[in-house]
């Protein structure tokens, strides 16, 4: 018995503008609108006390990895690489740090940019920081911009308070690390790297106003906010050119969906200096662990698929060189391509669906299908409430 996939208004839809090349403005062109987006799969080691062999791919991340480096993807995003072994999003995180430097560390993260490039796809590392969003099983005491701590819905999951970044720190601590984090992709053969500054992590703890109450040049103005984000970009490009052809984008929230948070013309700012700045690309997105984007309410968003395509729509236009992803909620062929005919996006980022099926691009783009296996998993908020197994789980990854 096949699957069933979501319903569509058509059973073929041409697939020729979601095959178009995309032409990066620092770089090489990717082969068609399709990318993998970040997922958390936590499948590398945890062996906090022992550096070298601490935050490693495994055989189970790197097996699915095969998996989509074979379904036709334009740009392949790895899960989030961590850039500090002790701010963790969570046990189980891939990690790059200096510290735990070793010739097996740079043969696995070099074998996985092979497996994402195995059918054409550029291979693009997301780099990240959790921040206050680092469980405090992890770290009790983690970096934040300030001393906000975070209150989540997850039942067996809790957050220290966070130790404000000191300004001196802020070189050392954050961007020395992207910097090295970004060097070590480029010379393991990634095509290019992301930073990720959506979903309440550690670039985003600094751009919102909810969780920067700093008074130092890192607080304040939204200028300011954004600054961290602007100097690690400029510290990576000293040390990889432009010129290299080597990718640097940003994951990026077009609205936080909470009071006081990011609003919409403050993402509109932000992506008008991305832009000026030089990023190749830019991937919308939303929310924050307070307040998940994904099960917002609004009807004409549901109607046309995307989560966040109203909000894409108003900010692609300060876009001119900055190739733009919109992720989240793309289950069908013809919404992808509604999306793109109206003007809120150039590439079709996918998380939850290519789970199941790895290979979706591939199909659509063959003309085999123009939709995604339903699944029948609950809702975002639903699934942060899991029940006591899971917390044993969890705490089983983590030593306990």
């Amino acid at each position: 018995m096949s699957p069933q996939r979501f319903p569509t208004s058509t059973t073929s839809a041409s697939s020729t503008i979601l095959g178009d090349r995309l032409k990066f403005r620092n770089g090489p062109e990717a082969q068609n609108r399709f990318l993998k987006a970040a997922l958390t799969e936590i499948q590398s080691t945890y062996a906090p006390n022992e550096p070298k062999k601490h935050g490693l791919p495994t055989d189970t991340i790197l097996n699915i990895y095969d998996k989509w480096g074979n379904g036709k993807y334009g740009v392949i995003l790895t899960s989030n690489v961590l850039v500090d072994p002790t701010n963790l999003e969570s046990a189980g995180n891939a990690i790059i740090f200096k510290e735990g430097e070793s010739h097996e560390r740079r043969a696995l993260y070099t074998y996985w940019a092979q497996l994402m490039k195995q059918d054409g796809a550029l291979a693009v590392m997301q780099l990240s920081h959790a921040g206050r969003q680092t469980p405090e099983l992890v770290n009790p005491s983690p970096w934040s911009a300030s001393d906000v701590q975070l209150v989540s819905s997850a039942r067996f999951i809790t957050y220290g308070k966070p130790i404000p970044l000191p300004t001196e720190l802020v070189k050392t601590e954050v961007v020395d690390r992207f910097v090295y984090a970004a060097k070590y992709a480029y010379e393991c053969g990634f095509d290019g790297i992301q930073l990720h500054g959506a979903h309440g992590y550690l670039f985003s703890q600094f751009t919102s106003p909810t969780t920067n109450k700093r008074t130092d040049k890192y607080g304040g103005s939204l200028e300011n906010r954004q600054r961290i984000v602007l100097e690690i970009y400029d510290a990576i490009r000293a040390e990889i050119p432009a010129s290299t052809g080597f990718l640097v984008g940003i994951k990026t929230n077009s609205v936080e969906f909470q009071n006081e948070g990011l609003t919409l013309e403050d993402a509109k700012l932000m992506c008008k200096v991305y832009e000026e700045r030089g990023f190749d690309f830019v991937e919308l997105s939303g929310g924050t662990f307070e307040k998940i984007a994904f099960v917002h309410e609004r009807e004409s968003t549901r109607r046309r698929e995307a989560f966040f395509v109203e909000f894409a729509e108003q900010i692609r236009p300060v876009f001119n060189k900055t190739v733009v992803y919109l992720t989240g909620g793309f289950r069908t062929a013809p919404a992808m391509i509604d999306a793109i005919k109206s003007n809120a996006t150039q590439g079709i980022g996918l998380g939850r669906p290519i789970t199941a099926e790895p290979d979706l691009p591939k199909k659509i783009l063959e003309g085999d299908v123009t939709s995604a296996i339903q699944d029948h998993l609950p809702d975002l908020q639903a699934a942060l409430r899991w029940s006591r197994w899971a917390e044993q789980a969890w705490r089983k990854l983590v030593g306990m």
